[in-house]
């Protein structure tokens, strides 16, 4: 099977992440993703996953423990029916059947009538099937790190982002509503997959700004999205667990806040073009865990030698003091060739050791 060329065979222990979202320094470097495209899991396995859910659970943490990760993510079992585009196919080095893109300009909500006419999912409706069958698939040290959208990226898809503009100015009402539906869904979710044994640490997924600035006005987010973002923080904490944040974009007109405000233990997401991983590391690093930031173009273009380089040129500023862990600039996407993502975390191991 073509997994990374470790030392020897990887050995979970979530404490080694646990310490480093607390800012500490644990024996190695650990190994972290937001996610990794289920094609290139696929690839990696070469044999295909089986269609019984059992089966496909236990491979899927088989996989994740092979690749040297302490955890195993997953993502809440409920969605939010939208608005797509049309389909096309995915030329990606290891395709989906198609790709999918949201209407930006119309949403699925943009009245009343359509809020009361929605099928908001309830939390009855949420499936918790996956959860339990993972974690009973986890081997000794291993968790699982439990995942889901956010407030802003759920108002997002169901309004578009051109709707949600309007609204915001035309139906203030409207978007409070959709606010509070959203955020009353998601508490619950995080409260109940908080509270479960083999959960280990909650991430929140949540894009916030793009290249330049925030997607809206820092005081939109102040009013709609961080009050409900320092509750999910707190419903984890209230259980000693870590509540890790996803934004990308430049978010550094609100970073004080995230920090402060909303409470959050780790930040994932960086792009060299808006702020490298390094630069994080020096501005924040003291005061929040710093997760991933190989950035995406190095490792979707870039030579094996340049990953091993830019890898080792994270390690050497992100290491010192602890409260790093090592990963992708966003996700292993499946236009990433799997001899750059091999060889990060091959670079990761050999270079990631606190010991003496």
């Amino acid at each position: 099977m073509p997994y990374p060329r470790f030392p020897q065979e990887p050995e979970p222990d979530f404490e080694r992440l646990r310490t480093v979202l607390a800012r500490g320094t644990p024996d190695r470097v650990p190994f972290i993703e937001l996610s990794i495209d289920f094609p290139v899991l696929a690839a990696i396995r070469e044999d295909p996953f089986s269609t019984n859910p059992p089966d496909l659970h236990r491979q899927y943490v088989e996989v994740y423990r092979r690749l040297g990760y302490d955890y195993c993510p997953v993502w809440a079992g409920v969605s939010f029916s939208r608005k797509y585009l049309p389909t096309a196919d995915d030329t990606a080095g290891l395709p989906h059947d198609q790709r999918s893109w949201l209407d930006e300009t119309h949403g699925t909500i943009e009245t009343w009538a359509d809020f009361e006419q929605y099928p908001w999912p309830t939390p009855k409706a949420v499936d918790y099937t996956h959860l339990e069958q993972i974690a009973a698939s986890l081997p000794d040290g291993m968790k699982i790190m439990f995942a889901y959208s956010g407030v802003l990226e759920h108002l997002l898809w169901l309004m578009s982002y051109q709707g949600l503009s309007y609204a915001m100015a035309d139906q203030p009402d409207l978007v409070d509503a959709m606010v509070r539906r959203i955020g009353e869904l998601l508490l619950n979710v995080f409260k109940t997959a908080a509270s479960h044994e083999s959960v280990g640490a909650l991430w929140l997924g949540d894009d916030m700004a793009f290249k330049t600035q925030t997607l809206v006005s820092p005081d939109v987010l102040r009013r709609h999205v961080f009050p409900w973002q320092r509750r999910l923080a707190e419903t984890a904490h209230a259980v000693g667990k870590p509540f890790l944040l996803h934004s990308c974009g430049n978010i550094g007109a609100v970073m004080e806040e995230l920090i402060e405000e909303v409470g959050i233990d780790a930040l994932h997401s960086f792009e060299d073009v808006i702020e490298p991983v390094t630069e994080a590391k020096r501005r924040w690093g003291d005061r929040i865990a710093l997760l991933g930031g190989v950035d995406m173009d190095v490792l979707a273009r870039g030579s094996v030698d340049l990953v091993r380089r830019r890898t080792r040129e994270v390690l050497e500023v992100c290491m010192p003091g602890g409260g790093y862990a090592l990963g992708s600039g966003n996700s292993v996407a499946n236009y990433i060739p799997l001899e750059n993502y091999f060889a990060m975390l091959e670079e990761g191991w050999r270079v990631g050791s606190y010991a003496a």
